[in-house]
C-alpha cells in the first residue's frame, strides 16, 4: 500500500536539496541539461519507490545515486567503451538503484558542508548566470534550478507570461551547452562581470521565500535560508565587494522580522501588529555588521545597500510611530534615482503616507494605476484600498480591496485583505 507520507518526503527533500543535486550531477556529468534532466528522473523514480518502500535515511544521497546511475546508463548507451563512462563506473557500488532498490550509502560528497567555499550550488549559480546567456535567460534558468521556483512563480516575478519564462530557460540550455561553459566558481578575475546578475538571483530567491507569491504560507522558509546561506558563502568569495555585504545585511535585517509575521494559526501578521520583541536581535545584528562593512569601502550604497538602509530602520524602531520615516522616504528617493521602478515608486508612497498622511500619498499611488508592472498584481489595489480607507472613502476602499483579493495569489495575503474588507466600517475615518 502506498504511503502518502513517501510523496510528501519526496517533496521535502526536492525543495531543500534540488539545487545541490542538480550541481552535483552536473559536476559528475559535465553537461548542464543532462544533469537536470536526470535529477528529474531520479524525482520520479523516488514519487514511485519511497510511497511503496519507505524513505530511505539519507533521501538527497539517495537521489544523487539514482541520477549517477541514470548518467551511467546514457554513458553505457552511447558507448559501451566510452573512457568517461568507465571512469565514472569505477567508483559507484553495484546493483540496486536503477530497479528502484535503496542505492545504499550516499556518497561522501552528498553530505554537505553547508559553509564549503567551492560549493556546488554556487557554481550552478556562476554558470547559469554566464555572460554568453542575455540578463532574462540566465535569472530565469537559476531561479529554476537554484531557487526551485516554478515557471508560473518565476513569470510572476518577471512580471511576463509563463511562455516566455518556459522559452527562456529552454534557449539558456541550449546556449549554455553549445558554447561548453564550465561548470565551475570562476577565477577571481571573472567575477565581477556576472556578480550582479548573481547577486540578483540571490534577491529574487529570498524575495519569493520572504513574501510568497503562491500557496498557503506567508514564508518560504527553504528558499530564503538557501538565499542567505548563499549570500554568506559570497561574502566570503567576494569580500572587497561591498554589494555583496549589503545584499547579506538586506536578508539578515529582513529575515530578523520572521518569527513575528506570522500568528499562532500561521497567518500573517502586518508590521504595525507585530511583537517586536520576537525580532531575531541576533540577526539584526548581522545584518548591521554586514552593512558596516559595505559602508566602510567608502562608496556609498548601492540598490541593495539602501534596501537594507531602509531595513534597519525599522530593525532600529521600538514601533511603528517610532520609525524615522522621512529618512525611509529619503531612502527610497536615492533608490528611485539609482534604480527606477514602479514597486520602490509604490513602496515610497507608503512611506510618505506614514511620514507625511495618506492624503499626500495617494495621488502618488494614482500616479502609478497605469503601470503594467501592476497589472496583475494585487499590490497597487492593496495599498490604495488601505490609504482611501485611512482617508474615510470607505466605498472607494472596499472597491480597491476586493480587486485586490481577487488578484492575490497568496492565501494568508489574501486572507489579511479579506479581513480589512470585512472590518470596514463608517467609523473607519483615520485620515
Amino acid at each position: 500500500m502506498s504511503d502518502p507520507t513517501g510523496r510528501k518526503a519526496v517533496a521535502a527533500v526536492w525543495r531543500i536539496d534540488s539545487a545541490r543535486i542538480i550541481g552535483a550531477l552536473t559536476r559528475y556529468t559535465g553537461d548542464f541539461a543532462l544533469a537536470e534532466d536526470l535529477a528529474q528522473e531520479a524525482l520520479a523514480e523516488a514519487l514511485v519507490t519511497w510511497p511503496r518502500e519507505g524513505v530511505p535515511n539519507n533521501p538527497a544521497g539517495w537521489l544523487l545515486t539514482v541520477g549517477r546511475r541514470r548518467a551511467i546508463d546514457a554513458f553505457r548507451r552511447r558507448s559501451a567503451r566510452d573512457e568517461k563512462y568507465a571512469a565514472m563506473a569505477h567508483h559507484l557500488p553495484e546493483g540496486g538503484a536503477l530497479t528502484g532498490a535503496d542505492p545504499g550509502p550516499a556518497p561522501d560528497d552528498v553530505l554537505w558542508d553547508p559553509d564549503q567555499i567551492d560549493d556546488d550550488t554556487l557554481a550552478l549559480m556562476f554558470t547559469s548566470c554566464h555572460p554568453v546567456l542575455s540578463r532574462e535567460a540566465g535569472v530565469a534558468l537559476t531561479l529554476r534550478v537554484i531557487g526551485g521556483l516554478t515557471s508560473d512563480e518565476i513569470a510572476r516575478a518577471f512580471l511576463v507570461p509563463t511562455a516566455t519564462v518556459q522559452a527562456r530557460i529552454t534557449r539558456a540550455k541550449k546556449t549554455l551547452g553549445a558554447a561548453g561553459v564550465p561548470f565551475e566558481v570562476p577565477p577571481v578575475a571573472q567575477r565581477p562581470p556576472r556578480l550582479a546578475q548573481v547577486l540578483s538571483v540571490v534577491y529574487l530567491i529570498f524575495t519569493e521565500g520572504s513574501s510568497a507569491s503562491s500557496g498557503d504560507e506567508v514564508i518560504r522558509f527553504d528558499l530564503a535560508g538557501e538565499a542567505q546561506r548563499l549570500a554568506r558563502i559570497l561574502s566570503r568569495l567576494m569580500p572587497e565587494e561591498p554589494e555583496v555585504h549589503s545584499l547579506l545585511a538586506l536578508l539578515e535585517l529582513t529575515a530578523a522580522r520572521f518569527p513575528a509575521r506570522r500568528g499562532p494559526d500561521g497567518e500573517t501578521v502586518l508590521l504595525e501588529d507585530q511583537d517586536r520583541r520576537r525580532w531575531d536581535r541576533s540577526a539584526i545584528a548581522r545584518g548591521r555588521a554586514a552593512l558596516a562593512k559595505a559602508a566602510d569601502a567608502g562608496r556609498g550604497y548601492g540598490y541593495y545597500g539602501l534596501q537594507a538602509a531602509i531595513a534597519e530602520c525599522h530593525a532600529l524602531a521600538s514601533s511603528v510611530e517610532d520609525t524615522n520615516w522621512g529618512r525611509i522616504v529619503a531612502l527610497y528617493d536615492g533608490l528611485g534615482r539609482l534604480a527606477p521602478s514602479p514597486v520602490v515608486d509604490l513602496n515610497r508612497a507608503v512611506a510618505v503616507s506614514m511620514a507625511q498622511g495618506p492624503a499626500a500619498a495617494l495621488p502618488l499611488v494614482d500616479a502609478l494605476a497605469s503601470a503594467d508592472a501592476f497589472k496583475d498584481s494585487h499590490q497597487l489595489p492593496g495599498v490604495r484600498g488601505e490609504l482611501l480607507r485611512r482617508l474615510g472613502r470607505l466605498d472607494e476602499a472596499r472597491t480597491e480591496l476586493e480587486q485586490a483579493i481577487r488578484l492575490c495569489g497568496n492565501e494568508r495575503e489574501r486572507a489579511v485583505l479579506t479581513r480589512k474588507l470585512a472590518e470596514l466600517s463608517p467609523s473607519d475615518h483615520l485620515g
